[in-house]
């Protein structure tokens, strides 16, 4: 997708319960889920492919240190506005224009798949990376036959990571409805 439809789409994108987390319900399972794999607050996340900045500023609550990046100007603007105490960047995911080897944490939700190198653009999030620092990637192959299955996204990660998990998230709380395509979770600790 280009900038533009990215931006199109910035004016609705925080209506999916996942994107928005509007829902109480839905916010708590994500605090939950995240908060179950990443390291202790204060730790430093990249959070790629921010959209509007809905994790970034569940994480932020919870005492994280959260720099969002976005291809969408009009995604950053809205994150900027969600979250002003959090550092935004409008660049490509594929070629992040954030600080090598000062993140704790690399996370991202369902941008991987998207990019027209994973692997390569893989490579480049473990740049941004500290020595011990971990891989939160929330992921997909949905059922219009887009995306990365679990199989072929724990490969791609394995081929850089030796620890990997996958955990599959088929619950509604996580989504806000009923889901048939295949999403899950990657944490790869290090």
């Amino acid at each position: 997708m280009t900038r533009e439809l990215w931006d199109d789409e910035a004016d609705r994108f925080d209506d999916e319960p996942d994107h928005g987390l509007a829902d109480p319900a839905v916010r708590e399972a994500w605090r939950v889920l995240l908060l179950g794999v990443l390291p202790s607050a204060p730790a430093r996340i990249a959070d790629l492919g921010c959209g509007t900045g809905t994790l970034t500023r569940l994480l932020t609550d919870e005492g994280y240190r959260v720099d969002g990046l976005d291809f969408s100007p009009e995604m950053i603007r809205r994150a900027r506005s969600k979250v002003p105490e959090a550092e935004f960047v409008v660049g490509d995911a594929a070629e992040p224009a954030l600080e090598p080897h000062a993140y704790d944490v690399v996370l991202s939700r369902h941008v991987l798949w998207a990019m027209p190198d994973p692997a390569q653009t893989f490579a480049r999030w473990l740049e941004l990376l500290r020595p011990a620092g971990s891989v939160v990637l929330v992921e997909g192959h949905w059922s219009t036959g887009a995306g990365l299955s679990a199989a072929e996204c724990e490969r791609l990660v394995r081929t850089r990571r030796a620890e990997v998990s996958v955990r599959h998230l088929p619950e509604t709380a996580y989504w806000g409805k009923e889901i048939e395509d295949e999403r899950y979770l990657i944490v790869s600790p290090r």
